[in-house]
């Protein structure tokens, strides 16, 4: 089973993957942003974004697939998806694989992103790069809003600005069939 956790950058994705992983025990957490970064030091990506690359997309199914089989365990996964396509691509690939997939959108006001990006700190060494990334992930809260127009009907919103225990517990419940939803663990 893999767990995903969506949403806009500063929704507190990660923060729920830590206190998810804390909860599930034996559970493993897969950042396919880490795919992205060793993707693109390898290619470059001619959008300046690494999901447009159809090989990142590819390798996220094939190495969550190889996580599920091989370690037979959840597998949370956080990352922001908000292109319906690829969405798509990525977790119908894992569903076609027999890969039970929850995908969870954290819902977060644009006002509360922006404050909860404003104070985080990316690039401590480098203050221009830090600016830069901060200005980015800001430049993308639109598209995550948007996103909640196209989400699958099977994605469960929670209201990313509830405190992240209230959260793993509406995501336990869930991935476990206790709130009606498909049973996965």
């Amino acid at each position: 089973m893999i767990i995903w956790l969506n949403g806009a950058f500063g929704g507190g994705k990660t923060t729920l993957a830590a206190e998810l992983h804390r909860r599930l025990r034996g559970s493993l957490v897969f950042d396919p942003e880490q795919v992205g970064h060793v993707l693109t030091e390898i290619v470059t990506a001619p959008t300046g974004n690494f999901q447009d690359l159809p090989l990142w997309r590819s390798q996220v199914v094939s190495l969550g697939l190889g996580l599920v089989r091989e370690y037979g365990r959840p597998v949370i996964a956080p990352m922001t998806l908000v292109e319906p396509r690829y969405a798509e691509e990525i977790h119908g690939g894992l569903r076609a694989a027999g890969v039970p997939v929850h995908h969870f959108f954290l819902d977060v006001g644009p006002d509360e992103l922006v404050r909860r990006l404003d104070a985080r700190i990316n690039h401590e060494d480098d203050p221009a790069r830090d600016e830069r990334v901060r200005q980015w992930t800001k430049d993308q809260i639109p598209a995550a809003t948007a996103a909640l127009a196209t989400l699958s009907p099977d994605t469960v919103v929670l209201d990313g600005e509830r405190p992240t225990a209230e959260l793993a517990d509406e995501v336990i419940a869930h991935v476990e069939g206790r709130d009606g939803g498909p049973p996965g663990v």
